[in-house]
């Protein structure tokens, strides 16, 4: 096995799902490499959750197929999913048991986990002084974490999860996604898929944004930020200043937003931008640079906006 497939965890290749008709997923090529937290983005419908069953074996493809550490889960599924947390939709517990004695139990039903690990645990998703508080007692939030650490329990090396944040308020989504952001700080493979713009551009290193079961773009967040470099400016003369711009090899892109211009330029060229305008007698009134957001680019791949529920 090559280096390169020992650092991919997770690869799929042009997956494909059909119900009757309609095509819920089509010729999907995604790579997770380790230790990267991937954020799996899209409106609901656009076939994350389709995914997350295929890659877990839950659900069998109508066309490709999904390797996880190197090896094709059609002839290795069992194993690769004992190297594999999940958290699904809503993880379900015993209300009436505390929360240690729930991961306790969860531990116990495949394999013995000691007592040690489950307090480790505990610590880690924030949950050590509420471990013998029964489950019922648990907000939602409280609930997810403890998904996670029922996750954690054989030590995965990549842990799946979807929605993770769903139903949430925004104080149990912000622990949540700290929580993540930490799991990948200490080297964990994380596959997550949410429907939030912010969520993803907070907690993940890499995304993949899908829409109606296709892949519309990936790669680091950081590198899709840059593409949708922008510099915000008021001048003198914006029909003018649109003709001069319009001119320019590495401007991207103008839009005229109230008395302003927004150019997609990187910044560096800030002071050429500045001369070639003044070359044709437009002057700056003022200039800054405009950082992008993850939102702004989604809505420059999907055509739409932040999606919703």
């Amino acid at each position: 096995m090559s280096s390169h497939d020992s650092d991919t965890v997770l690869r799929t290749v042009g997956l494909t799902k059909r119900y009757g008709r309609v095509l819920a997923l089509a010729d999907l090529d995604l790579e997770v490499r380790r230790g990267h937290v991937y954020g799996f983005l899209g409106p609901n419908g656009a076939g994350k959750t389709t995914t997350i069953a295929l890659i877990l074996g839950l659900l069998a493809p109508s066309g490709g197929h999904v390797e996880l550490f190197g090896q094709d889960t059609r002839a290795h599924l069992s194993e690769a999913l004992r190297r594999t947390g999940a958290v699904l939709e809503g993880p379900s517990f015993y209300p009436h048991l505390s929360g240690r004695d729930n991961l306790r139990v969860w531990g116990g039903l495949s394999g013995a986990v000691d007592g040690k690990r489950v307090d480790e645990l505990l610590e880690l998703v924030g949950l050590r002084d509420r471990g013998r508080d029964k489950v019922r007692a648990y907000s939602l939030g409280m609930q997810q974490r403890l998904g996670l650490a029922a996750a954690l329990l054989h030590e995965p090396e990549l842990l799946v999860l979807d929605e993770p944040t769903n139903g949430l308020d925004p104080a149990g989504m912000r622990e949540v996604r700290e929580l993540i952001r930490e799991l990948g700080q200490i080297g964990k493979t994380v596959f997550v898929s949410s429907h939030l713009l912010g969520e993803v551009e907070q907690m993940c290193d890499h995304v993949g944004i899908v829409k109606e079961g296709r892949l519309l773009t990936h790669g680091a967040v950081s590198a899709l930020l840059r593409r949708g470099e922008a510099l915000e400016m008021r001048v003198t003369d914006p029909e003018r200043a649109v003709q001069v711009l319009e001119g320019l090899p590495w401007v991207n892109g103008i839009r005229r937003q109230d008395d302003r211009l927004v150019v997609e330029a990187p910044r560096v060229r800030a002071a050429e931008l500045s001369r070639a305008l003044a070359d044709h007698q437009v002057y700056l009134a003022e200039l800054r640079p405009r950082d992008s957001s993850l939102e702004e680019f989604f809505l420059e791949v999907t055509g739409e906006g932040e999606p919703r529920d």
